[in-house]
């Protein structure tokens, strides 16, 4: 059966492979990115055992959010990668609104590393007793700048400006769903947050035609958080 058996003839000429395909591979890396850090290996990249999992886990992220969408465009969709946010042109139009987000963020991380369920997600690497941050806390927040990277790659990146063609600013809405739900399992106030930061962060992609601000205060932001983390257990 062809794929236009599927459609009437009237939706024949409307049919848009590269939405297919971007639709179903994003759906692809999504449930490789859940499902491959489960997988028990051999591999190790540390000797201590926590940062070696968790350098896997950003390295699987960063071939599914990153390596494969950036091979698909520039092997089969044969366009640029500068085309879909990584360009530093016209990346600092709107900054004030970087910088409105990020003065916001503040207050609230401040006020929810307080509560217990923040203390316990954050930071992913979870210091020993008596364990200074150099130099295993700093090697993750170097794999930790990596994986955010490839996520606003992915989400901001590939998904927005890969859809913008066909949905317009609704390619942001429809980035914005698979979004929140990589937040599932964190605290409440953290997945409400996602969605706005989805939006936000998508509309400002789609007119600067850059990620690269939005990988700045993301990470910035996921700095504070671990930051924060550790302040609050007295641990710096």
């Amino acid at each position: 059966m062809k794929m236009k058996d599927f459609f009437s003839k009237d939706d024949e000429k409307e049919i848009d492979v590269k939405i297919i395909m971007i639709s179903v591979l994003s759906a692809l890396c999504l449930t490789m990115n859940k499902y491959l850090p489960e997988i028990q290996t051999r591999i190790h990249f540390s000797e201590n055992e926590q940062l070696s999992n968790l350098a896997k886990w950003v390295f699987i992220l960063c071939g599914f959010y990153f390596v494969v969408p950036a091979l698909v465009i520039k092997i089969v969709f044969k366009e640029k990668l500068s085309d879909y946010g990584l360009r530093w042109k016209g990346a600092f139009k709107n900054y004030y609104l970087y910088l409105i987000m990020l003065g916001v963020m503040i207050p609230l991380v401040y006020f929810f590393s307080k509560t217990a369920a923040f203390q316990a997600k954050y930071p992913f690497y979870e210091l020993n007793s008596g364990e200074k941050l150099y130099p295993n806390f700093w090697i993750w927040e170097t794999l930790y700048f990596l994986q955010f990277f490839s996520l606003e790659f992915f989400f901001r990146g590939f998904m927005v400006h890969g859809m913008k063609h066909r949905f317009g600013v609704y390619s942001v809405l429809v980035m914005t769903i698979p979004y929140c739900m990589i937040h599932f399992g964190k605290p409440l106030p953290e997945t409400i947050a996602a969605i706005v930061a989805g939006i936000v962060l998508g509309v400002l992609s789609l007119k600067s035609r850059s990620i690269l601000l939005g990988v700045c205060i993301h990470f910035s932001v996921g700095l504070m958080m671990d930051m924060a983390a550790l302040w609050q257990k007295g641990m710096l």
